[in-house]
């Protein structure tokens, strides 16, 4: 697979044209993107993404059920007991910080919004425990509102892909914002974060199974000699990959 080069000479027209051609290809493989994380309400979606922080959304929605069976709305969250709602939480982790946030979360939605999850980027960044991502999850998921939210995967990808070269995670979803339409935000960012989880894996990325390998300037060449089963397989050019990966940091997934 013939790689691009598109470090110092690619303009950005050139960049959002391939940015569309990834997304392009990242829909034709996951052509129901959606956000992962179990909810029936905004207020829900909130929490289990205040939960998600340096956790998987499977074991949040493994968690989420009792929690919202007991807890189903701002204003029981708020008069909440911390150590009940620690035992609820544990195992996503974190779950001391985690249980004193989303209780001053609910409180100043109940104090501030009148039980209702708010609807603007200042107001959500505003509350306890929220930042641009939870944010941009809530906004974009919860109310339609175009919002990318920069996580772990998306951040690792953007690098990669060459699609910014900042660190800062609101650089990162400016960066990305300017080379998409504001329609597709939401979209993107389900997309990033699938194929994260599925392909372009930290540390083991499948470079020889990836969609967008043609348009990302860190995939590792394949070439024929390298079939093994059918499949086509990496070798040692893997370790740039994931040198880059490790300058990358880490994030709340």
């Amino acid at each position: 697979m013939k790689t691009r080069d598109t470090t110092g000479s690619e303009t950005r027209e050139d960049k959002k044209r391939r940015t569309r051609a990834i997304l392009t290809a990242l829909r034709k493989e996951f052509p129901e993107a959606a956000c992962a994380l179990h909810h029936e309400s905004p207020f829900e979606l909130l929490v289990a993404t205040i939960l998600s922080a340096q956790c998987t959304d499977e074991r949040v929605n493994l968690v989420t059920p009792a929690l919202f069976a007991t807890y189903p709305d701002a204003h029981a969250l708020a008069g909440a007991d911390p150590d009940h709602l620690m035992g609820l939480i544990r195992s996503t982790g974190f779950f001391r910080n985690k249980a004193r946030n989303l209780i001053a979360c609910a409180r100043a939605i109940v104090e501030r919004h009148g039980g209702d999850v708010p609807q603007s980027m200042e107001q959500l960044a505003s509350l306890p425990g929220v930042g641009r991502k939870t944010a941009n999850v809530v906004l974009g998921t919860a109310f339609g509102i175009p919002g990318l939210p920069v996580d772990t995967h998306v951040k690792r990808l953007s690098r990669l892909l060459r699609l910014t070269e900042a660190e800062d995670p609101d650089d990162i979803e400016r960066d990305l914002c300017a080379l998409i339409p504001k329609s597709q935000w939401t979209e993107a960012g389900h997309l990033l974060i699938l194929h994260g989880r599925k392909t372009c894996i930290a540390r083991r990325p499948r470079c020889a199974e990836c969609m967008i390998a043609p348009f990302c300037p860190s995939a590792v060449p394949v070439t024929a000699d390298r079939i093994a089963g059918g499949r086509r397989t990496r070798g040692n050019t893997a370790l740039p990959i994931i040198a880059l990966h490790d300058r990358g940091g880490k994030g709340s997934s």
